[in-house]
């Protein structure tokens, strides 16, 4: 069954997002290799970052990750109930006493995972030509949001095109637009050495539009279908038997006028 979303769907922003994140990779790569050849390839690069697990956020099942936290990590606790527990008591001075804080809180745990990149490069000596981004959450808080805005000066000091599929609601975007349109989902495309960035701001209705990859000076951009490459990872991952739309999407909640745009789609799209 396919997405009942034309464009992205709001539901993969979630605990799939891992797996939604490398199908992307893997497909544009793969969409990419015939239009490349013979002058340039798509090779895919897996970096490790870090990112830091927050319980009021949606759960991120991060692969090749081992779970090590309590079942009380990040909830807040009465003192007086944690004082066995955390060794939490008054303090006795020459002054008086010291009352413990009223709560007692663990510290989020950062974890490593794996996250891929699409390298564009050219085939006879490996140089760098674009890098396609795909920002997930890690990409838009802290730690891994100022990473990523120096791997951005790096890139841009290097004379590499960034391409920068931002297809997640939550956190802080990393390229700084001020008059930007505020749009549920952002593609930005940075030219080598330009100072101007192109823009594609995608409201929640919008189809994902096709996008250009561009290459060397003497080279023509190659399109790439994001919408098409959407729909293929979707039905190849049988994401339909995993996403529970009765449910409210992922954090965070959407504005009302989506809400109700995405309610009149599911009634009728879903059902019978």
């Amino acid at each position: 069954m396919p997405s009942p979303f034309p464009g992205m769907d709001p539901y993969l922003e979630g605990k799939l997002w891992p797996d939604v994140h490398h199908r992307l990779a893997t497909e544009i790569s793969r969409k990419l290799t015939p239009r490349l050849r013979p002058r340039y390839v798509a090779r895919i690069e897996v970096a490790i970052l870090q990112d830091v697990s927050y319980v009021s956020e949606i759960t991120i099942t991060y692969p090749d990750v081992a779970v090590l936290r309590s079942k009380h990590v990040g909830v807040l606790h009465d003192s007086r109930e944690a004082t066995s527990a955390y060794g939490t008591q008054p303090t006795l001075t020459p002054w008086g006493t010291i009352p413990p804080a009223p709560l007692v809180m663990e510290a989020p745990e950062a974890f490593r995972f794996k996250q891929a990149t699409v390298e564009v490069r050219r085939a006879d000596d490996n140089q760098l030509i674009t890098a396609i981004e795909i920002i997930s959450p890690a990409n838009k808080r802290d730690p891994g949001l100022t990473d990523y805005q120096q791997k951005r000066k790096r890139l841009y000091q290097a004379g590499v095109h960034l391409l920068e599929i931002d297809l997640i609601r939550r956190g802080v975007r990393p390229t700084r637009l001020p008059q930007a349109p505020q749009t549920s989902y952002l593609v930005t495309l940075t030219r080598s050495h330009s100072r101007m960035i192109e823009l594609w701001p995608l409201r929640l209705p919008d189809a994902l539009p096709v996008l250009p990859v561009p290459l060397s000076a003497s080279d023509a951009d190659v399109p790439l279908e994001l919408d098409e490459i959407l729909t293929t990872i979707y039905d190849e991952a049988a994401y339909d038997l995993s996403l529970d739309y009765s449910a409210p999407p992922p954090p965070p909640p959407l504005a009302e006028e989506d809400a109700t745009w995405m309610k009149t789609l599911l009634e009728k799209t879903l059902t019978p």
